[in-house]
């Protein structure tokens, strides 16, 4: 019995020895497995990121865009500064009229009066409805970059190269990535080779 007892003690062993080196032998391949995916998936899903900022200062449709809209504000800023003056000088000469007695009457220098903060009130309104123009310019104007810049990236990764394409604004959205994901210079090239084909 004793004989049997180290046999079967034997045989249970060598048993537990087995399993034990293909239990892990078994998880060290599932984790090659794994590693393995993680390598395919990676592969497979490749990602790249534009610098919204150099977009917009290396893109040609932007920068002639920015400049027109700074044309259009200096020349907004211009009209209303000369039209001020213009008022100023009026109701500096209202006064010194006023305190001269130069009005024939009571009733003329009322409606001069009138007239100037009609002036000031129109001149108000004016400045409101530019200021308003320029912004709806600028969202305009955004808003068309933004669908050029969207559009271009669709057909840009037609062939599906990249499934991830994000953006970045002076570190806004990726705090850190490697340079080889950066497509910004590329796609500055072909947009301003597609616009000036377009113009």
């Amino acid at each position: 019995m004793n004989k049997k007892q180290i046999i079967v003690d034997s045989i249970l062993a060598v048993a537990i020895i087995v399993l034990f080196v293909l239990h892990f032998t078994k998880s060290s391949t599932a984790s090659e497995a794994v590693s393995e995916n993680a390598s395919a998936v990676s592969a497979e899903l490749p990602i790249a990121y534009v610098n919204l900022d150099s977009i917009l200062v290396n893109y040609t449709f932007a920068v002639e865009a920015n400049n027109q809209l700074m044309n259009d504000q200096e020349n907004a800023t211009a009209r209303l500064r000369q039209q001020y003056r213009t008022l100023e000088n009026e109701v500096a000469d209202f006064q010194r009229k006023l305190e001269n007695n130069a009005f024939l009457s009571r009733e003329r220098a009322e409606s001069e009066q009138q007239r100037l903060m009609k002036k000031q009130q129109d001149l108000q309104d004016l400045e409101a409805k530019l200021s308003q123009d320029l912004m709806k310019k600028t969202q305009d104007l955004t808003l068309q970059l933004s669908d050029t810049v969207d559009n271009f990236l669709n057909v840009y990764n037609a062939d599906g190269r990249y499934k991830i394409i994000f953006t970045n604004n002076h570190r806004d959205n990726i705090i850190m990535a490697d340079e080889a994901f950066d497509i910004t210079k590329e796609v500055v090239e072909q947009l301003n080779k597609r616009y000036i084909k377009k113009k």
